[in-house]
């Protein structure tokens, strides 16, 4: 019954860009109603799923889901609907609190899992460490910047919210690599331990540089705090060759990151008073 649920909400957005449609004028009025046509035929995609046989389930997926990115893009072409770049800002913000919030979850069930099955305190807790280094280093990354004042127009907050995509599964598979480095720890995964521990560096390593790419950068000054996250980024991959440490010198590193980039802004901000 998820999609029923699903299909009332949708609805009920459909009725709203048409109430929009029928107060407005112009090309105001056509930016609502092609909101409105565009998610009613992307409404249709989905429930497409339920019918089409399940070879045909991912191609229709994929066409579907790039329809429904570029409904927006394609119905704000000629107007821009009114938003509030803080509002939005703390919308996403929140969301990633949750993913990062699930992350720690998940983490800590399979740390506990783990130790209730095999007596290794001493491997589980470079692991647990580690995961929790690179949970609150990802969010003192993310929250460090004042997005906000960036987002001034629909292509800069598309971009932004668009790359948002990479920024949530990069953090929620950080959890799930813990999870396996768990599992390989204690001999339950069947991977080998370079492949596990590239379960948690890679995502890790790929959420810095995604947060940097369409976050940080943009209120970053100097080359110096610009290089702080792509090197790091990349010292976290580095990170993936240090055996059974490789998740605890990844949360080392990304602890290490940011103490550079807290003192490299109280610098900046000595100077700019200076």
């Amino acid at each position: 019954m998820v999609w029923f649920g699903f299909l009332v909400m949708r609805l009920a957005m459909v009725s709203q860009w048409l109430r929009a449609a029928y107060g407005s004028t112009g090309a105001e009025r056509r930016t609502a109603l092609s909101y409105a046509l565009g998610v009613t035929v992307c409404q249709v995609g989905w429930l497409g799923l339920l019918i089409v046989p399940s070879g045909d389930v991912v191609w229709v997926f994929v066409v579907v889901g790039a329809l429904e990115l570029a409904v927006p893009a394609v119905a704000e072409r000629t107007w821009q609907t009114a938003w509030h770049p803080h509002h939005i800002a703390e919308r996403y913000g929140l969301f990633l609190i949750i993913v990062l919030g699930e992350t720690i979850s998940a983490a800590t069930v399979a740390v506990q899992s783990a130790l209730d099955e095999n007596d290794e305190l001493g491997v589980l807790l470079p692991l647990a460490g580690g995961g929790l280094l690179l949970v609150f280093a990802a969010y003192w990354i993310y929250f460090a910047v004042p997005i906000h004042l960036h987002l001034r127009s629909n292509r800069q907050a598309f971009l932004w919210g668009y790359g948002h995509y990479l920024v949530y599964a990069s953090a929620a598979a950080v959890g799930a690599g813990i999870e396996i480095a768990v599992e390989e720890s204690v001999g339950s995964a069947h991977l080998s331990l370079r492949a596990a521990s590239a379960c948690a560096t890679v995502p890790a390593a790929l959420f810095m540089f995604t947060v940097w790419l369409i976050h940080s950068r943009h209120q970053k000054r100097g080359l110096a705090q610009q290089l702080v996250l792509p090197v790091s980024s990349v010292a976290v991959l580095a990170c993936t060759f240090a055996g059974e440490l490789a998740v605890l010198a990844a949360g080392l590193v990304a602890a290490v990151t940011v103490a550079v980039g807290a003192t490299l802004t109280a610098r900046q901000g000595t100077a700019l008073e200076g």
